[in-house]
């Protein structure tokens, strides 16, 4: 939506609706929020998925709309053989100077107190570019953020990760500034606040209000302890003295709240002088439990205090907010399509919901044109491989969903596979998929894959009746996943067959994948599930899929909507 659309729609509109958290739901990370005169947008970690950091613009901050990926080739960001959860973690976007930045932190490992952050700046004309070339910068941490400040200087300031064995891996935040003109840091870093007692200190934003400069962390790490803490100083440099009435918002030790695990946040002031925090949330299918559509996003009014301290109402998160004043809201949320799409791939490219994994949708492997109407997926690795595999997916935004797929494939071995996955990372997937078994006869089979242990599901491989089209189907209903497909070939009237029983959707989740050995992270989880087209040509010997149309659907509709 257009904010001259959004304004005829409010001149034609009385009635008003409030902000209903998450405002993006699913895997939604991070939220960096910038606001550029009447248009908001929001940036979020992309982790190991192209197009790298995802963009939602809104004129209301209830409703967003996806804008897609702002990192979509190599010369940006090269993502082969990353790690699950690694790659993207917490982009940041802001706007000076007639330009927008982008500066994101693309991390390598997570192993023995080593995290390997690169960050990288780009600018731009829009929020979605295009892009400068990227300029590097330091490696000392992530959660990377720019800061202009009032006297036209511009400053990175980042968490300070130190490696040493014994010490704080997470010892503070730094500052340094950026020469714009050189497109380069300069002169000294300065250590301008080591945390509170909550520890895990990170993802630094700053902000300047009635001559203070407001330092936003987040603390006590990304789980069921997180937090959003504000510190302040009259002085860039420092000191920073923490906000004495503690955490500006957090869930912990609230657990019946629908909105957990908050924190990570950014704030953003509107037209009207009204402030909010955007920040990360999850939501656990059971109290404290498993979160399968990962770390979203949602917003809070701020309000200040005579002593000039941020405060959200009681320092939790809400599921309803009010919205700014100024704007039109309609009472009716437009359609979403991050809730509701039938892609018949008639356009020239992916539409913004798709992600790929590793790499990006470049015509070697994913084709809209080689036949017309039908996304070609050439077949890529093993779902063990980091390097070239061809997985075409988008997330999972509600614990109840439906996606659905009509694909022509034709294998010629056992080596040549494709279907539709529910999937988490590498080590945590189902593939409903259509292979050849030894005698080269088209069959329908399940694969599981737990914790990086693959197995074959027993009682589903079928015979394929005939070449043409099949319909493969998948069901999320809260922490049941099943599958069924249908060869009948009508498709005003499907002849649904169940395969396999119904599964354990909770095991596509963060706090499934995480795995700690002896303190440290064996596997972390930072994504959320997906579903999505996957096509595997193990022995590349030039397999291919067509897919003529793939629709998600959300099966229950919410109170606000």
């Amino acid at each position: 939506m257009t904010s001259a659309e959004a304004g005829t729609l409010s001149s034609a509109t009385t009635a008003r609706r409030d902000i209903t958290n998450p405002v993006l739901a699913g895997f939604h990370p991070d939220p960096s929020i910038l606001r550029v005169g009447s248009d908001y947008y929001i940036a979020t970690s992309t982790f190991e998925w192209y197009p790298g950091v995802r963009i939602h613009h809104s004129v209301n901050l209830a409703d967003w709309t996806p804008l897609g990926g702002a990192l979509n080739d190599k010369r940006l960001l090269d993502l082969t053989g990353t790690g699950d959860s690694n790659g993207v973690w917490a982009p940041n976007l802001t706007y000076a100077h007639g330009e927008f930045y982008l500066l994101y932190s693309d991390v390598a490992t997570f192993t023995g107190g080593y995290w390997d952050p690169q960050n990288f700046l780009v600018s731009g004309p829009t929020p979605t570019g295009p892009w400068s070339e990227p300029v590097v910068l330091h490696g000392r941490g992530f959660d990377a953020s720019l800061f202009h400040d009032e006297d036209g200087t511009t400053w990175m300031l980042s968490m300070v990760a130190d490696w040493r064995p014994g010490r704080n891996r997470f010892a503070g935040i730094s500052i340094q500034q950026y020469d714009r003109e050189a497109r380069r840091l300069t002169g000294p870093e300065h250590l301008i606040f080591k945390g509170t007692s909550a520890a895990v200190t990170e993802a630094p934003n700053l902000y300047r209000k009635d001559g203070w400069y407001y330092l936003v962390t987040a603390e006590g790490g990304t789980s069921y302890d997180h937090q959003v803490t504000v510190a302040r100083s009259s002085h860039l440099l420092g000191p920073y003295l923490a906000d004495p009435a503690g955490p500006l918002l957090t869930a912990a030790g609230h657990p019946s709240l629908t909105l957990q695990k908050a924190g990570h946040g950014s704030l953003v002031e509107t037209p009207a002088g009204q402030w909010y925090l955007a920040h990360l949330v999850g939501r656990p299918y059971s109290e404290l439990g498993r979160c399968v559509l990962g770390r979203e996003s949602a917003i809070q009014e701020v309000t200040w205090t005579d002593q000039g301290w941020p405060r959200i109402a009681d320092g939790r998160p809400a599921d309803i907010v009010p919205a700014p004043v100024g704007v039109g809201i309609p009472v009716e949320p437009p359609r979403s399509s991050e809730r509701f799409e039938d892609d018949d791939f008639d356009g020239p490219v992916l539409g913004v919901n798709w992600s790929t994994l590793r790499r990006p949708a470049t015509p070697d492997w994913v084709s809209l044109t080689e036949r017309p109407s039908h996304l070609r997926l050439h077949g890529g690795m093993s779902p063990m491989g980091r390097h070239r595999p061809s997985l075409v997916a988008r997330r999972v935004v509600a614990p109840d969903c439906e996606f659905e797929a009509v694909m022509d494939f034709q294998p010629r071995n056992y080596r040549q596979l494709a279907g539709i996955t529910a999937y988490y990372n590498t080590r945590n997937w189902y593939f409903l998929h259509v292979t050849a078994d030894d005698d080269g006869t088209p069959v329908l089979d399940l694969l599981a894959c737990d914790t990086g242990q693959v197995t074959v599901v027993p009682g589903v491989r079928t015979p394929v009746p005939a070449a043409g089209p099949v319909r493969l189907r998948l069901r999320f209903e809260g922490p049941s996943l099943s599958f069924s497909y249908d060869f009948s070939g009508a498709p005003s009237q499907p002849e649904w067959h169940n395969a396999g029983p119904a599964f354990d959707a909770t095991t596509l989740s963060d706090e499934y994948a995480a795995q700690v050995v002896n303190g440290e992270p064996a596997a972390w989880g930072f994504t959320g599930a997906f579903v999505g087209l996957w096509a595997q040509d193990l022995g590349r010997e030039g397999s291919y899929a067509d897919f003529d149309r793939a629709v998600y659907t959300v099966t229950t509709k919410p109170a606000d909507s």
